[in-house]
């Protein structure tokens, strides 16, 4: 079979097992195999390949049909101008996410600091927040919790890959658990669990049945995370500090009511995702706080 024939009839198999982007799909796992470029499958359509080849590939496929994500079966997702290894111990990082990174970049580059400004990411999964946000800002001494150790180990591998091994702190804890009481810092940024009850059933099959449930779910109502977030995180943020966190697209008023009640908050904004829905929660402290 050749490459043109393959990709049709995968295609189409995967349409019909109910994959949102056949076509992507195949085309990504055809060049993972031959260790190709999407555009060079383009360039050789007509090419002939062996019975090796066609049985690794549908093999991958299978796992596709079986609605694995094309990410974990590749091993790598990207994030920005990142190539980062991902497992199922880690979320797959998604273009929402990067919204959390400008944001907290805008907040480090628009200030003037004396001194090495310090940053928290909590929940760092694969470490596409902590890695991006040093890479965008080197001035940075940035820490990287996660309650998982597989995934602290897969965030350090990247950290490693992405030339910062020596430059970010890596932490097993859950939220602020370990963190020394005694610690503060300018910037804590975070994509916390925040599916609901109610929304877990209604989410895509490759995400509910593969991706980790503790780093989605976010209890009945999706707001644990944010109510912990909103009672701890003042402890830790220096004034004028910020915590900059993903938000549901739904959750916007709900988020903002918390962080309210919380009193240490002198500024709450919402910015949105590429889509006009509300994505990121920015909560700074007032510089005057004590």
């Amino acid at each position: 079979m050749t490459i043109s024939e393959l990709l049709k009839t995968s295609a189409a198999y995967l349409k019909e097992k109910g994959s949102a982007t056949p076509r992507l799909d195949a085309e990504l796992l055809l060049a993972e195999v031959l260790g190709a470029s999407r555009i060079e499958l383009y360039t050789n359509f007509d090419k002939p390949l062996n019975s090796g080849e066609i049985d690794h590939f549908r093999e991958l496929v299978r796992r596709r049909a079986a609605l694995e994500p094309v990410a974990y079966i590749l091993g790598r997702s990207y994030f920005r101008n990142l190539t980062l290894k991902v497992s199922r111990s880690v979320l797959v990082p998604r273009p929402e996410t990067e919204i959390v990174v400008d944001a907290a970049l805008r907040f480090l580059m628009e200030r003037d600091w004396q001194r090495q400004p310090r940053v928290l990411d909590l929940g760092t999964g694969s470490g596409a927040i902590a890695i991006s946000v040093l890479a965008g800002f080197p001035q940075a001494q940035v820490t990287a919790a996660d309650l998982s150790a597989e995934a602290l180990g897969i965030a350090k591998e990247n950290a490693r890959t992405a030339g910062f091994d020596g430059n970010i702190e890596f932490l097993l804890s859950d939220f602020f658990e370990m963190i020394d009481p005694m610690e503060t810092f300018d910037l804590i940024v975070s994509n916390p669990p925040y599916i609901s009850e109610e929304e877990w059933p209604q989410l895509p099959p490759d995400v509910r049945d593969f991706e980790p449930r503790q780093a989605l779910y976010g209890g009945p109502d999706g707001l644990d995370s944010y109510r912990r977030l909103a009672a701890e995180a003042p402890q830790y943020l220096r004034p004028g500090g910020c915590l900059i966190i993903e938000i549901g697209y739904r959750q916007g008023d709900q988020v903002r009511e918390l962080f309210a009640g919380a009193g240490m908050f002198g500024q709450f904004d919402i910015d949105q995702d590429y889509a006009g829905n509300d994505r990121v929660a920015v909560a700074c402290r007032d510089a005057m706080t004590a």
